[in-house]
C-alpha cells in the first residue's frame, strides 16, 4: 500500500473540512442561500488581506488575478516597473508585454531578495512609471521580498504598487493598507487550504482611479463588473459555485487559529525544514530571504535532482517540487503552507534522507530529522 502526501507550493493539502464542504449538493448562485456565502466570504477575505477594501472573486487561476491587474490599471503604451527575481516575476513582464504595456525590469538575482532603495532608485530615474509588479513569495526561488518597504517607496508617489502573493497570502504577513500596497492578488490553492480555480484581487483607492482610467481591452476580467456585482452581494458572471462555498469554511479554520498564529505555524514548520536541511549538508538557495512558505534548496553534487523528485514521488508517495526555468533539476522546493503541521514535515524529511541515502548521497542517516525535531520542540 502506498499512501499520497503533498508538500508543493500550489497545490496544497485540503483539509477534511474543505473535501466535505466540496462534496455538498450544488446550489443556485442567484439566490439568497449562496448571497449570504458571499457576504460572508467578503468579510472572511477582507480580514485576511488585512484590508478594508473590496476583494473580488474571480473564477480563474491566480495568473487570471494577475492578468486582471494589468489590464484594469493600465493602457497601451504606459510604463511599468517589473521587479523579476523568478518564474513568476517573469510572469508580469510577460503579461504586460501581452497588452503593449512597457515593462522596465529589474532583474534580481535568483535567490536574492531587493533592497527598496534600489527600487526608489529606478522610480526616480524614470517618473513615468505607473505602476511597480513585484511578487510576496517567489515560489520559484523561495523568496519573500520585502514588501513593506517597497509600500514605504512608493506610497507618497503617484505610482501604485501591486504584488503578487499568490504563494504567499495566508502564510506570510501582508498588510495590504498598513503597508500601502495598493493592488494585491491571489489564488485558492495555496495558503488558503483550497483546489485551484479561484483568483482574488482587492484594489486600494488610489489604485481605482486608474481602473476608471484605463483603455486596456477585457470583458471576463473587467473589475468595474465585478465591482457592480459586489455592491449587490453578487458576482457579474457564473462563479465555481462549489470552490466559493469551501472557501467560507477555509476563512471560517484561518480565523479561528488566529492570523498571528497561522504565521507563526508556517513560521516554524520552515525554521525547522530549514534546518533539516543545514543538517544534511544540503545548500539553501536563499538563506537571507528565504520564505515561510516553501523552502528551496540546491541539489548536491552528483544527485540527479529531477530522480530525486520523481523517486519521492513514484516510489513513496511523496510529492516535492523540483526547480524551474534555469534551476530545472538544480534545485528540490519542499512547501510547508496551508493545511501542514509538524509530522507533514517529519515525514518529508524522513523520505528525502531515505532516498538521497538510496542515490548515493553521504550524510548521518537521521541528522535532518534531529534538526527538524529540535526546532519543533522549542
Amino acid at each position: 500500500m502506498k499512501k499520497n502526501y503533498l508538500l508543493t507550493p500550489g497545490p496544497t493539502p485540503l483539509p477534511p473540512e474543505i473535501c466535505e464542504a466540496l462534496s455538498r449538493p450544488i446550489i443556485h448562485h442567484r439566490t439568497p442561500q449562496f448571497q449570504l456565502v458571499l457576504k460572508e466570504v467578503a468579510e472572511g477575505l477582507k480580514h485576511i488581506f488585512q484590508t478594508k477594501n473590496d476583494v473580488f472573486i474571480l473564477t480563474s487561476s491566480g495568473t487570471g488575478a494577475m492578468e486582471a491587474a494589468v489590464v484594469n490599471l493600465l493602457s497601451w503604451g504606459d510604463k511599468a516597473l517589473v521587479v523579476q527575481g523568478g518564474k513568476f516575476g517573469e510572469r508580469w513582464t510577460e503579461l504586460c508585454e501581452a497588452y503593449g504595456i512597457k515593462p522596465m525590469v529589474i532583474d534580481v538575482e535568483w535567490g536574492k531578495a531587493l533592497d527598496p532603495a534600489v527600487l526608489k532608485e529606478h522610480l526616480d530615474k524614470e517618473p513615468a512609471i505607473k505602476a511597480v509588479f513585484t511578487t510576496l513569495c517567489e515560489t520559484s526561488t523561495g523568496v519573500t521580498f520585502d514588501i513593506k518597504g517597497f509600500g514605504q517607496v512608493l506610497k507618497d508617489t503617484q505610482a501604485v504598487l501591486v504584488v503578487d502573493a499568490i504563494s504567499g497570502l495566508g502564510a506570510v504577513d501582508l498588510q495590504m493598507d498598513a503597508w500601502s500596497v495598493d493592488v494585491v492578488v491571489c489564488g485558492s490553492q495555496k495558503g488558503f487550504m483550497l483546489p485551484p480555480g479561484l483568483g482574488f484581487i482587492s484594489v486600494s483607492k488610489k489604485a481605482w482611479k486608474f481602473v476608471e482610467e484605463s483603455k486596456c481591452p477585457k470583458y471576463y476580467l473587467d473589475l468595474k463588473a465585478a465591482k457592480k456585482a459586489h455592491d449587490k452581494t453578487d458576482t457579474p458572471f457564473t462563479p465555481a459555485i462549489g470552490l466559493v462555498i469551501a472557501l467560507n469554511e477555509a476563512l471560517k479554520m484561518m480565523k479561528a487559529e488566529g492570523l498571528e498564529n497561522v504565521f507563526a505555524r508556517h513560521k516554524k514548520l520552515a525554521d525547522a525544514t530549514r534546518a533539516a536541511m543545514s543538517a544534511l549538508g544540503l545548500e539553501l538557495f536563499s538563506p537571507t530571504a528565504a520564505s515561510d512558505g516553501v523552502t528551496a534548496v540546491r541539489v548536491p553534487s552528483g544527485i540527479d535532482g529531477e530522480k530525486l523528485v520523481k523517486s519521492m514521488r513514484d516510489e513513496y508517495g511523496v510529492t516535492i517540487a523540483g526547480g524551474q526555468g534555469e534551476m530545472k533539476g538544480k534545485l528540490i522546493r519542499v512547501a510547508h503552507m496551508g493545511y501542514m503541521s509538524e509530522f507533514d514535515i517529519i515525514l518529508g524529511i524522513s523520505c528525502l534522507e531515505k532516498v538521497l541515502k538510496k542515490m548515493g548521497y553521504s550524510f548521518a542517516l537521521g541528522a535532518g530529522l534531529k534538526a527538524a525535531q529540535e526546532v519543533l520542540l522549542k
